[in-house]
């Protein structure tokens, strides 16, 4: 009996031991998704407050590249290329750094994205984009460091930089334009070659209009400007449902002529088959 209650007490004790308090960040964090035209940009920082305390100039001295908020670096992420004062910045992660002035900023987007904090030494080759933002005074203090996005239309934003009676804004140029007017002219020029080729594949594999699948494969050839061996390849098998015995040796030919060029074995396999199969070797 007095075993299994020292069993019991060490266990409650061990429990007691392992148990965690949980308590509120200083410095909570927060993550903002924001689509910009056609763009997805993802901010993730951490908001330290001022809590009596004099921020720029003080706790954020002016002159020296600052994390831009608490705890880890704060990071962006956009999904397609964006621009940052003419400079391209392709998809990925970046931590954004600044040095704060009293009347501009200078705003780093670093391809580090793992520090805590500031970089232990700062390399200049990992800047892949800076730019300098104007100060503009706010008439009331902001407590809480705050990060947000303003001023979005199709093709830009701002970020947002607030806090106590500053606020900063990091223009960001999206590819809006040339992303849609490259939708535009491929929908207005009508299916490509590629697109028939999906439709003409599909239509085999699915069993529906093989006479379909036979004119839309002929236009994904035609169009092409260098048809491949597997594009020939799907021209013969769809000539053949078709019954064009033919028309599907002529493309089985052409294949396997393609496919010992490219040394690619198993196509050459295939059409040699299918031409025994069809009466042609």
């Amino acid at each position: 009996m007095r075993t299994l209650l020292l069993t019991a007490f060490v266990a409650i004790l061990t429990t007691g031991m392992s148990a965690q308090i949980k308590t509120p960040q200083p410095s909570p964090f927060q993550k903002i998704e924001q689509t910009v035209g056609l763009t997805d940009i993802t901010l993730e920082y951490s908001r330290p407050s001022m809590r009596g305390r004099t921020i720029m100039g003080g706790l954020v001295p002016y002159g020296k590249i600052w994390r831009t908020g608490a705890n880890e670096n704060t990071k962006i992420t956009f999904n397609k290329p964006v621009l940052i004062d003419g400079t391209k910045l392709n998809p990925g992660t970046y931590a954004i750094y600044t040095k704060p002035n009293k009347d501009s900023w200078e705003v780093y987007f670093y391809s580090d994205a793992n520090n805590w904090g500031n970089p232990q030494k700062w390399d200049e080759s990992k800047v892949a984009a800076k730019t300098t933002a104007k100060v503009y005074p706010m008439p009331m203090d902001i407590e809480t460091f705050t990060m947000s996005f303003d001023e979005i239309t199709h093709n830009a934003a701002h970020l947002g930089i607030l806090w106590e009676k500053t606020y900063v804004g990091v223009p960001i140029e999206v590819m809006t334009d040339k992303e849609v007017s490259a939708s535009i002219d491929r929908v207005m020029n009508g299916p490509g070659s590629n697109d028939y080729y999906a439709a003409a594949v599909y239509y085999l594999n699915t069993d529906k209009d093989i006479n379909k699948a036979k004119t839309w494969i002929d236009k994904a050839i035609n169009s092409a400007e260098n048809p491949a061996f597997w594009q020939y390849r799907q021209q013969s098998l769809i000539y053949a449902k078709a019954g064009d015995k033919q028309g599907a040796i002529k493309a089985a030919k052409k294949s396997l002529e393609l496919a010992k060029k490219a040394g690619n074995d198993d196509y050459i396999a295939l059409n040699e088959k299918s031409l025994k199969e069809w009466g042609a070797m």
